[in-house]
């Protein structure tokens, strides 16, 4: 087990954010030097698994005539203000619905969390809040819209000067260290992961309906 998904398992979520670039990310600059594009902000997205939620009318069943409820969570936006000390992150999303029995107006209430991860691993803090979804008499489908944010200290975020001139300093062809990767300095690494913020959206889930998600 590796150890991203021990740290999920215990924040009820089984494995971890599948990496996408950004543009927080390290690129190389005409294969000489490396720029810095990183951001305070940090990279957001829904862990594997828990973008979907299923309910089943008797508890412990995963037999698909005993489903009573799916939606998944879609339209993820992200605002970030990153000019004070503090970073505020916000994403919104839609969850879309659909129930199995039609008959009569209905409201459900669905758990879903606000994680912050720290060098891809590190739990920093973790909020769960609730989306509500009112059925109509007949309504087979309902969404609705919620969010969620959180506040990181701008110092941790960002990479000390340091580092940073390391990372971006230019190397001319026949330097010593022209064809090292700065990033394979483990102290630099180290301080890149240190820098490194992650927020994550996805269903409050059981460990019944993680499994069910990570198997059907």
């Amino acid at each position: 087990m590796t150890a991203r998904s021990r740290l999920l398992i215990a924040t009820s979520v089984l494995v971890a954010l599948s990496g996408c670039r950004t543009k927080g990310d390290i690129v190389v600059d005409e294969g000489v030097g490396i720029t810095a594009v990183r951001s305070a902000c940090p990279a957001v997205g829904i862990p594997d698994y828990t973008g979907d939620i299923t309910l089943f009318r008797s508890p412990g069943s995963t037999d698909a005539s005993q489903i009573d409820l799916t939606a998944s969570m879609t339209n993820v936006r992200t605002s970030c203000n990153d000019t004070g000390v503090k970073v505020y992150s916000q994403s919104e999303f839609d969850v879309l619905a659909r129930r199995t029995d039609v008959r009569g107006a209905r409201t459900v209430q669905l758990p879903y969390f606000v994680t912050v991860l720290r060098g891809r691993s590190a739990v920093v803090s973790k909020r769960v809040g609730t989306v509500t979804l009112n059925f109509a008499d007949g309504q087979e489908r309902a969404q609705a819209h919620a969010k969620g944010g959180t506040y990181i200290d701008k110092a941790e975020a960002t990479l000390p000067a340091e580092i940073r001139n390391e990372i971006v300093r230019k190397r001319k062809a026949g330097d010593i260290d022209a064809a090292t990767d700065p990033l394979s300095r483990p102290e630099v690494r180290a301080a890149v992961n240190r820098a490194t913020f992650e927020m994550l959206v996805g269903f409050q889930l059981s460990q019944d309906q993680l499994n069910y998600n990570a198997t059907r």
